[in-house]
């Protein structure tokens, strides 16, 4: 029982550390990616698809991306994808191959970046916090319900804040490690 509920915390720890790191990837740096427009859905034939699905991302250098679709006819709608997205680039079209050169951030801009990346670090860090409070929650109902005993109750609490501080320590390095990678020139 006490087990179960350590267990599901870590899993949901771990979820959300994992979604830290994919929500991190969007941000721009100054390297391609191709994740920078995976995201980025177009209009094919009437319904919004990601990007992936009609066309091949591929990184040409370190600073420019080539995106091939695999219709003709969705070049338009691709290119107006990317206008249309928050990501600030302007497509070149030749033929049916779109590139994407990605400037070099400007010192302002990093910082900007690095704002954004605190501020999806402490969304993660609260999201940990919650899980502590439901499983710390668990426990007491457990208590309550006299289920378990008062010492079982607090060396579970203190096992579940052993994982909180380890999961907002790997929090605080992924967070890192992302701000380096953007203030690396």
């Amino acid at each position: 029982m006490l087990n179960d509920i350590k267990k599901d915390a870590q899993a949901r720890m771990a979820k959300s550390i994992e979604a830290l790191r994919h929500t991190l990837v969007k941000v721009r740096t100054g390297r391609a990616s191709t994740a920078l427009v995976e995201h980025l859905r177009v209009n094919y034939y009437g319904s919004d698809v990601p990007l992936s699905q009609v066309a091949t991302v591929a990184i040409s250098d370190a600073r420019s991306l080539t995106i091939t679709p695999w219709e003709k006819q969705i070049v338009g709608a691709v290119e107006k994808a990317i206008l249309a997205s928050d990501l600030g680039l302007t497509p070149n079209t030749a033929g049916t191959t779109i590139r994407l050169n990605l400037p070099a951030l400007t010192e302002e801009r990093r910082k900007e970046l690095s704002k954004v990346v605190h501020a999806e670090g402490e969304d993660a860090k609260v999201a940990i916090r919650n899980i502590r409070r439901d499983a710390n929650q668990q426990v007491k109902d457990l208590l309550k319900d006299k289920q378990i005993t008062e010492d079982e109750e607090r060396r579970t609490e203190e096992e579940i804040q052993k994982l909180t501080d380890k999961s907002i320590k790997d929090v605080d390095d992924v967070v890192k490690a992302k701000e380096q990678e953007l203030m690396a020139v």
